[in-house]
């Protein structure tokens, strides 16, 4: 046996005698995941029949736009997630091994997310664009010179396109590491590594051309360059957000005693606060550069999310998004507290979903006066849609957890996630 086949076999055998690695520690309690399952998807079921009716009795457009910024909010979510388990995986980090399987639950939801996604595109095309109002007839000049990009088939071929290629990545890095707790082959760690240098890249176009199609082009007069690093802004702080919850859910739970620890929660919080910096960092970035341009397409904008009541929820993610967890997370206690971080990762989740909101639902009333745009009374469809796709997106991720370890059982780096101490912050 080689110097390195000894080592790693000598390693394996320290991390499976760790107390912190018994059986109890590292398998979530079935029954009580299974309840809890049945309960989140019930209240998802009952949101979404909710935002059906909303949309057959009140506006049809207001109800898919409600419906789509909640998909998009947790499509953000799992492809931050996998996003950083690629980086984290390329970098060969050591510390993050024991939070890694909670990623992997978080970014094999995507396949639920296309499937949401799907429904989205299907209306779109069967009604000859409901948001999306390039997909019907129009002779506006403008929309006549971005035919080659915005039309029914290429849209539907760039969909196929995001979908293989995120499927692809979701399913080898998933499959590798829960083939490896059986095998222990250190070559299945390599792959990983050796796809996510590839992978990443494939992942920043592809999301960042989603957004551009579902989200962006809402408005196909409207550009911003900075648009897919926006939507990469808000996927990576709320991917580590609901991280944290999920393993404070678990910590609650008496699961990962020892193998998740304070040192661990110190890191994600580090991540939490700096990307609290970066979306807001990208965001006025991008309200700069369209003041400074004064371009009518771009300025039409932000004028649309400053005015007829908007202009309180911009001010509310410019305070909720940034300059509350930004103070918050400047306190170590917080970073190495359990339920607080957790209660800072809920925080930054509402955020995320209203800047979802914020970004999508003013293109409902674009066309509309002013006056007669409708007033609060209407939000209840907002809350009744996000509810819906979040508690089914939760309801299949505690299936998910549920499903096998919580933790990589034998990745070569265990060890060292095991023994992480944070020496400085």
């Amino acid at each position: 046996m080689s110097r390195a086949a000894d080592t790693l076999a000598r390693n394996l055998e320290l991390v499976a005698a760790n107390p912190a690695m018994g059986e109890d520690n590292i398998t979530a309690p079935k029954a009580l995941a299974a309840r809890a399952s049945a309960i989140l998807l019930a209240v998802g079921a009952a949101g979404l029949a909710l935002t059906i009716v909303g949309g057959v009795t009140v506006n049809g457009r207001h109800a898919l736009a409600s419906y789509i910024a909640a998909v998009m909010g947790v499509l953000a979510i799992s492809l931050g997630a996998l996003f950083f388990h690629m980086i984290l995986g390329l970098t060969n980090s050591g510390w993050h091994v024991s939070v890694r399987r909670q990623m992997e639950n978080i970014f094999a939801q995507v396949p639920l997310c296309l499937v949401l996604v799907l429904v989205f595109v299907v209306i779109e095309l069967a009604n000859g664009g409901v948001l999306l109002r390039w997909l019907g007839p129009d002779n506006n000049h403008l929309l006549e010179h971005k035919n080659p990009y915005l039309n029914p088939v290429f849209f539907v071929i760039r969909f196929v396109v995001y979908a293989a290629v995120w499927m692809y990545l979701v399913l080898r890095m998933r499959g590798w590491s829960v083939a490896q707790d059986t095998s222990g082959d250190p070559m299945l760690t390599r792959r990983m590594r050796f796809n996510a240098g590839w992978g990443l890249l494939a992942l920043a176009v592809t999301s960042s051309f989603a957004a551009y199609d579902w989200m962006m082009s809402m408005d196909y007069r409207f550009f911003s360059t900075m648009w897919g690093v926006y939507y990469f802004a808000g996927a990576a702080g709320s991917s580590f957000a609901l991280l944290v919850i999920v393993l404070a859910v678990l910590r609650g739970l008496g699961r990962l005693t020892g193998a998740v620890t304070e040192e661990h929660f110190a890191d994600i919080g580090k991540f939490m606060f700096g990307f609290t910096i970066f979306w807001a960092y990208i965001a006025y970035s991008q309200y700069f550069l369209i003041w400074y341009s004064d371009i009518p397409e771009e300025t039409f904008y932000m004028a649309r999310r400053g005015a007829d009541g908007w202009e309180a929820l911009k001010n509310i993610l410019m305070f909720g998004h940034f300059m509350i967890p930004f103070v918050l997370l400047l306190f170590r206690p917080i970073k190495r507290s359990t339920w607080g971080l957790a209660a800072v990762g809920v925080w930054l989740i509402a955020m995320q979903f209203a800047d979802m909101v914020w970004v999508v639902r003013p293109m409902v009333y674009a066309d509309v006066a002013p006056n007669l745009v409708p007033g609060w009374q209407r939000w209840w469809i907002d809350a009744v849609a996000i509810i819906g796709v979040l508690g089914v997106y939760l309801g299949m991720l505690t299936r998910t957890i549920a499903s096998g370890p919580l933790v990589p059982l034998k990745d070569p780096r265990m060890h060292e996630s095991l023994a992480h101490r944070n020496w400085v912050g």
